[in-house]
């Protein structure tokens, strides 16, 4: 449920884990990785919580769970699915939260089905699904038609158990190569959780999303979470684990290509909707509900575009000219990170590129194609901390500089400590940091360097308006509203911006202070605006509220609301009103998130201020129920377990080897290995001493003392099948090329029995490039250019490769 609002945030907060029965800890090392979290983790199994580890490798986290079971990578689904089944034919699961609070209930179109890995509407030569059929039943007035006792066999419920039937713990034990006795013990424990005095919470990282199938794999961990009736609890939810201390900013504010500020779709005209103008937008992204229970809070969106739109453009942003819509860039065709760098290197028309912060020819998939992309370039503007291996691609080995026409800028940048702003954690929390020192000898704030670019190019653009020269598309650049820097600055002001995020009335201007209390005083008439809904409160009248650090905490439960601010609305678990009946009454009295007393809502901020039994709690879907079948997603409305692109087994579940929904692209064709040549799987994580694509910790003595080069895990059974010691070096190759590393033969790694055969991985840390204090190879050149079909995250995960001795 928190695809709801993007990729990847929390439902509930790091505090929060401490009231966890069960934490079921996959696709992430959080003990390594995350280790603040561990605190609460711990927190969580002092007060008696039980700790499960599901990971390919017995890792820091393995090490101090009460159960640990072994995963191949990239069936995550499957694993899932099967304790779903087992929830289901044990008749474990909160029934009265299921049938009020899931759609579990509703009646799907007849002409739904689902045949060996295929769902209905499926076109097999453009591998994209009609989703037509992947409706509900309606009524006369279009009110969707339930059946509250589930046994009709187009209910939701009926069509999931039937369609997870197929996941036994035998089969399930085939695939992943867990061993079923332990798979067992891992559905047993956590579906004691569907008891109301229980709760689990999952806890998930990159291990999890970067897949073919990476968003189908946090549907099924979802779907799970809604049986349980562990969605909106304390201790509960879906909790991913942000590997940025600002990517959950970044995505709020619309870093990714297909979003906006707020997850507001970004106009596109591609595809069956086209946003063509304004009001082409807005039917697109306008949910229709006739279910009076339902608070369908997306209904808004139209108000929150046309308050971003006024932000952007201020006077120039009218009704008559709807609010510059027209101004901004209309996607025609998909623009993720891969799509970019396979347009790029097949000679696209791009010319030039900046990069702030980002390292792609360490941290891109098929990473030595991406830096021979960025040949084509004419130039190419780096701002970092220190030289990277892209700011010094054309220095790569093998590369001929002499032979490279791109020209390339390394801007210095300032660090965290050397500028004023805001960062927002993966639990929502937005806290405001302050500056400690000066950035050294030129280095600027990120914000200065927008700040200027915008200005100087805005400045070119007038010069040649004045001198009567022929502009293309001038107007987004000059009727842009851009005023951060007061007049006794040299520099914009972080809080000028953040006022502006907040939303302020137009008329009386944020400048001056006039800010609004939160989203809900915004209007669709030009007289507010907004640059990012989501964050409206967090500067209003009251003040920079993300500056707030009191450690007062009146609900006792760790929510601390005056510390700092989370978004929506300082709500410090998402879906709250899931975690009381109808009736108001908490289902777990002993951990209550909110409550009705009769007249007003206690305890955390509420899901919308209806009175108890009078609204449902999922708001923010249009049915306002959560979805056990989901029929927006562009593979499949139930998760189905594939294959990744790059196997060592075939797909026993299925005759579709890979999600049907993926889409290899043009220019890939001989990139993908096979087991002919590669036998092993490949997959990458991170160690605790360094950090990403390396920039920052290898250039950093004292942590290139502790993890001095890349290194590779193997079994001590595939290192005697190969002839490898600990210590050796050794050449691992994939389709796309090979890399030479330090060779670690540890138990840590294990065979597993997948398909009655034992097959072997080999895991690679993936910080290391050729550049920096401490180079090593890099992870990257091995990956492939693929992804999910939902959100294009690349598959890093799952690869083939094999291995030698160097």
């Amino acid at each position: 449920m928190a695809a709801s609002f993007g990729r990847g945030a929390m439902t509930n907060h790091w505090i929060d884990i401490q009231h966890a029965d069960v934490i079921l800890i996959i696709g992430s090392n959080a003990a390594e990785n995350h280790p603040i979290s561990f605190k609460w983790v711990q927190r969580a199994r002092d007060k008696g919580g039980k700790l499960i580890s599901v990971d390919p490798r017995f890792t820091r986290t393995s090490s101090l769970a009460d159960l640990y079971a072994p995963i191949r990578p990239g069936t995550d689904i499957a694993f899932i699915n099967g304790i779903i089944n087992y929830a289901l034919q044990n008749d474990l699961i909160q029934k009265e939260y299921v049938v009020k609070y899931t759609n579990a209930a509703y009646l799907i179109d007849p002409a739904f089905s689902f045949n060996d890995g295929i769902f209905s509407g499926y076109n097999f030569a453009e591998r994209k699904y009609d989703k037509k059929t992947w409706k509900y039943q309606l009524d006369a007035d279009g009110i969707p038609l339930k059946d509250e006792s589930l046994q009709n066999p187009q209910c939701v419920y009926q069509l999931l158990k039937k369609f997870m039937s197929r996941y036994t713990p035998e089969k399930v034990s085939a695939v992943t190569g867990c061993p079923v006795d332990t798979f067992l013990k891992v559905a047993e424990l956590y579906t004691s959780t569907h008891k109301p005095d229980r709760v689990a919470t999952i806890m998930y990282a990159m291990g999890a999303t970067q897949h073919t199938i990476g968003v189908q794999n946090i549907r099924a961990y979802g779907i799970l979470q809604m049986l349980m009736g562990n969605m909106g609890m304390a201790g509960g939810g879906i909790n991913a684990l942000r590997g940025e201390s600002n990517v959950q900013g970044s995505t709020d504010h619309g870093l990714l290509w297909h979003i906006l500020p707020g997850y507001l779709d970004a106009p596109k005209v591609f595809g069956p909707k086209k946003d063509t103008d304004l009001k082409a937008w807005m039917a697109n992204n306008t949910p229709t509900t006739k279910d009076s229970m339902s608070v369908n809070w997306l209904q808004n969106k139209p108000k929150y575009m046309i308050n971003l739109l006024k932000a952007w453009f201020g006077d120039n942003a009218t009704k008559e000219n709807d609010f510059g819509f027209d101004w901004l860039p209309k996607a025609s065709k998909p623009h993720a990170h891969v799509h970019i760098y396979e347009e790029l290197y097949a000679g696209s028309k791009i010319e030039g590129m900046i990069l702030m912060g980002t390292n792609p020819v360490v941290g891109g998939p098929n990473a030595m194609k991406e830096a021979r992309s960025l040949e084509k370039l004419n130039w190419l503007v780096c701002a970092d901390l220190w030289e990277t291996e892209t700011s010094v691609f054309w220095k790569r080995p093998g590369a001929n500089p002499k032979a490279i026409k791109t020209e390339v800028f390394l801007l210095p940048m300032a660090s965290s400590v050397e500028k004023e702003g805001s960062v927002s954690n993966s639990g929502r929390w937005a806290q405001w940091r302050y500056k400690a020192q000066n950035p050294p000898g030129e280095a600027i704030t990120d914000l200065e360097f927008i700040d200027r670019l915008f200005r100087s190019v805005r400045k070119l653009y007038e010069d040649d308006v004045k001198a009567g020269k022929k502009v293309a598309n001038p107007d987004p650049i000059l009727k842009a509203y851009w005023n951060f820097t007061p007049e006794d600055h040299h520099e914009p002001d972080p809080h000028m911006v953040a006022k502006e995020i907040n939303g302020f009335e137009w008329e009386k201007n944020f400048e001056h202070g006039d800010q609004i209390e939160n989203f809900t005083k915004l209007t669709d008439d030009g007289k507010t605006a907004c640059g990012c809904w989501i964050y409206s409160g967090s500067y209003n009248e009251d003040g920079n509220n993300m500056a707030r650090r009191s450690k007062k905490d009146k609900t006792k439960m760790g929510m601390y609301h005056q510390w700092a601010w989370a978004w929506p609305m300082n709500r410090r678990i998402i879906y709250n009103r899931a975690s009381v009946n109808m009736k108001g009454e908490p289902w777990n009295p002993k951990k209550p998130v909110i409550w009705w007393d009769g007249d007003e809502w206690k305890g955390d901020v509420p899901d919308g201020p209806a009175p108890a039994g009078k609204k449902l709690p999922f708001i923010m879907i249009p049915e306002g129920v959560a979805r056990l079948f989901a029929p927006t997603l562009n593979d499949g409305p139930f998760p189905e377990h594939y294959e990744a692109v790059e196997s060592v087994t075939r797909n026993v579940f299925n005759s579709q080897q890979y999600n049907p929904a993926v889409s290899l692209l043009p220019g890939t064709a001989g990139e993908y290995g096979t087991t002919a040549r590669f036998p092993y799987i490949g997959t990458s994580y991170r160690v605790t001493e360094h950090w990403q694509a390396g920039a920052m910790t290898r250039n950093l003595p004292w942590l290139d003392e502790l993890v001095p080069d890349m290194f590779c895990e193997i079994s001590p059974s595939l290192a005697a099948k190969k002839g490898i010691k600990h210590g050796d070096k050794v050449i691992i190759s994939s389709q796309r090329g090979s890399i030479e590393t330090y060779a670690l033969v540890t138990d840590r790694v294990q065979p597993l029995k997948v398909n009655g055969q034992m097959v072997e991985m080999v895991g690679m840390v993936w910080h290391f490039g050729y550049a920096g204090h401490a180079s090593g190879s890099t992870c990257n050149f091995l990956t492939p250019h693929c992804g999910d079909p939902n959100t294009f995250i690349p598959e890093y995960k799952v690869f083939l490769v094999d291995i030698r001795k160097a």
